[in-house]
């Protein structure tokens, strides 16, 4: 598309999600277990999540209609062959939200040719409002954020989230945990990828692992962390780490000594 003005779809890209935020903030705390479903193991999703996502879809369809969409929930067919396309996490962190933890985020990248150029992370509990743009920079509510400069591993606090329905790799992962847990200042697992990224472009953590995510549980904080001035990379140190189901983020100085330390277990 020419001379699309992608910071303007931005400004109105965020006002979506804070619309949709707002109406999750209507329901925290109010869900029962009987408006409560079971996608598979230890993976649960509520009327909030659908909801959302369809006042996702319906306001991005407008916002920018050349693009298709790849949603957490499939309230719309996905259409990966398409240049551009909407990835959305209508609510990441569902389970804190059923359980009362504040805790959650909406996440929404556009990106083309599977390259992110635009991404929102709301928290809507706590109003952070993170916002990027390829080659722009990265905003927590309009103030730039940039990644740590801690430079050693033993000096970093660490974010993850931990195997919930895929186990295969638990032995492995536990050895990476046990070596963090003595080797720095400690790891947080927030229950939202989206959060832990955002969290750890705005230098609040120094990195980030995780394995079994999907694209819509990264790809606004893929952005967020290289335009914070992060780097990026799948276990492999490779970049497949949108639809690649492994990413490692973190600052640039002890992003190196951090992969390592991931690799050795994970060959």
């Amino acid at each position: 598309m020419i001379n699309t003005n992608y910071s303007d779809i931005l400004v109105e890209t965020a006002e979506v999600c804070r619309k949709a935020g707002a109406f999750q903030l209507l329901h925290f705390g109010k869900i029962e277990s009987g408006q409560i479903e079971d996608k598979g193991l230890n993976q649960l999703v509520s009327f909030v999540d659908i909801e959302t996502e369809k006042i996702l879809v319906a306001e991005l369809s407008v916002l920018f209609p050349e693009a298709g969409f790849v949603t957490e929930e499939s309230t719309i067919e996905s259409n990966r062959d398409k240049e551009f396309l909407w990835i959305i996490d209508p609510l990441d962190g569902t389970t804190n939200f059923l359980h009362g933890i504040p805790a959650f985020s909406v996440s929404v990248a556009l990106v083309q040719n599977n390259i992110p150029i635009l991404g929102v992370v709301y928290i809507p509990v706590w109003n952070e409002m993170f916002t990027a743009e390829k080659g722009k920079g990265a905003f927590l509510n309009g103030n730039a954020i940039s990644v740590t400069q801690t430079a050693k591993l033993s000096q970093t606090l660490i974010a993850t989230g931990f195997p919930y329905y895929e186990f295969d790799y638990m032995e492995p992962y536990l050895a990476v945990l046990r070596n963090l847990m003595k080797n720095t200042h400690g790891l947080r697992r927030m229950g939202s990828a989206a959060i832990d990224l955002a969290y750890t472009a705005c230098g609040k953590f120094d990195a980030f692992f995780e394995l079994g995510l999907h694209a819509w549980d990264v790809a606004a904080g893929i952005l967020l962390v290289k335009e914070a001035g992060g780097n990026v990379s799948d276990f492999k140190g490779q970049n497949d780490f949108l639809f690649g189901k492994s990413i490692i983020a973190g600052n640039k100085v002890v992003f190196s000594e951090f992969t390592t330390e991931i690799r050795k277990h994970f060959p």
